[in-house]
Formats: C-alpha cells, structure tokens, sequence
C-alpha cells in the first residue's frame, strides 16, 4: 500500500512538469498573445533599412546631384498605419553659394548705377572748383584743379606787388619833387642818382610797369579760364559718364550712287567711320 501511495506520487509530479513544459510551449508557439482581450496576429517585421544621415553627418565623399536636399522625418506606427512626420530640412549648395561668416553675399539685390545729374555738377563746380569733379567720381582732377588755382593766384599777386612797386617809383621820378626817390630802391647803395640817365630810367620803369601789370591781368583772365574750363569739364564728364568707348575701331566702305542733277548718276565710294 505504501508503495503504492509513492508511485501515485511520483505519477502526478511529472503530470504537473509536462503541464508547464506544454503550456510554455504552447505560449512560444502559437501566433497570438495569450494575454491580450483580442488575440491579433503580430504584423510581420518590416526589412530594416540602414539610419538616414542627419544633416549633420553628410557623406563628403559621394557625389550629390544638385539640387537636393537632406530630411529628417519622424515615424509613428499605429496598429497597421505608418505615418511620416517631417521635422527638418538641410538644402546642400554648391561652394561658390556658400557664405562664409567673414563674407557677406549679395541675393536679390540690385545695386543702382552711378548716373551723374549733369546740371547738378555744373552748379558744384560753379560754388567751388573741383567740387564737380569730386560729385562725378574724377578724384584725380581735384589737384589739377587747385594747383591751376594755387599757381595762378601766387603769380597774380607777385605781379601786383611788383607794378605797385614801378608804378611808384615811375610816378616818384615824373614829379618835380626831390623827396620821392623810391626808384632808387632798385639800385644798389653805391650808385649815385647823378649818374643816371633820367630819360632812359623813365623808360624803363614805365616797361616795367606796363609788362607786370599785363602779367598779372593776364593771370586773372587765367584764373576766370579754370573757372569756366572746370564747370565745362564737369558737365562733360557728368554727360559723358556712360558714354561706351570702346577700343574696336573699324571703317565700312562700299560702292554708291551719286545723285546729279542733270540725271547723269555718278559712281563712288561711301565710307563709314565707326569708333
């Protein structure tokens, strides 16, 4: 009877450990989950596909067709759906598009010609010499202009200076007064005015005066030149700004009728010069 009660015993233990190793194989095998409220059948796994590069982790050594552009999108599975959300965006440009932090591009941008108003540098070069040819970008006039000026004004003055001094000295030996003997400053100390020609003196100090005094209208009359001359250069240069010189020169010549008026038409050449 004993042994009998052991043999039961032994007989339901491995009834339990088939029971488990039945059910554990049952829950590995079979295609539904055993704990969920609807058993479904898993959704086959989808082939992986390699990580998509970030904009940040572009492969510099393949070549990119231009224009492209590198996405990062986001993925959300919902049950059977698979929907794509994307959350940046990276456009690849050539080099030479590229900005660099020290450089500054230009896009969109249309930068305005410099189209000089002619009247408008007349009337600058009327209130200051030169000033035209600065308000037309001729920088290099400036100093022709002021050293015309510069010149002609210091020659205006040492000829004034010098037909004040003989036209003193010439009306200081015209009168009768013996006190007045400014031309004798032209002499040195040791010259006697005795000993000079009176006649010939006179003649030369009214020479002289005459030929400064010609001298220094003649530097006015100069100076009133460079006036008008830098207005006329300004206006020139304001019209002729976008003027095209170019350095193809070339001269069409075909033959031509010439009219008469005798009806008898005359044979020639016509020539056109194109510069």
């Amino acid at each position: 009877m004993k042994q009998y009660q052991e043999k039961t015993k032994g007989t339901s233990a491995c009834k339990v450990i088939y029971t488990i190793a039945a059910a554990v194989i049952i829950a590995v095998v079979c295609p539904f989950n055993v704990f969920c409220e609807s058993p479904q059948k898993p959704i086959k796994p989808v082939k992986r596909t390699p990580p998509v590069e970030l904009p940040d982790s572009i492969r510099l050594n393949s070549p990119v067709s231009l224009p492209a552009e590198v996405v990062a999108d986001s993925l959300e599975v919902s049950g059977n759906q698979v929907s794509v959300t994307p959350v940046d965006s990276f456009p690849i440009f050539n080099a030479e598009n590229i900005s660099y932090p020290d450089s500054v591009r230009f896009t969109g941008i249309k930068l305005r010609e410099f189209n000089p108003d002619p009247v408008r540098a007349v009337w600058y070069s009327a209130l200051f010499p030169g000033l035209g040819q600065v308000y037309n970008r001729r920088y290099w006039k400036l100093p022709l202009v002021v050293a015309g000026f510069m010149g002609l004004g210091y020659g205006t003055s040492w000829n004034n200076g010098m037909l004040r001094d003989y036209t003193r000295a010439y009306a200081d030996i015209m009168d009768n007064d013996p006190s007045t003997k400014s031309y004798m400053d032209f002499f040195p100390t040791t010259v006697r005015e005795e000993d000079l020609d009176k006649t010939w003196l006179t003649n030369v100090l009214k020479s002289r005066k005459d030929y400064y005094r010609r001298n220094r209208d003649l530097c006015i009359i100069s100076m009133v030149g460079v006036y008008l001359l830098a207005m006329v250069d300004a206006y020139v240069d304001a019209s002729l700004a976008h003027f095209d010189i170019s350095p193809d020169l070339s001269m069409d010549v075909a033959p031509a009728m010439i009219p008469d008026r005798r009806n008898r038409p005359g044979v020639g050449l016509q020539w056109a010069l194109r510069f």
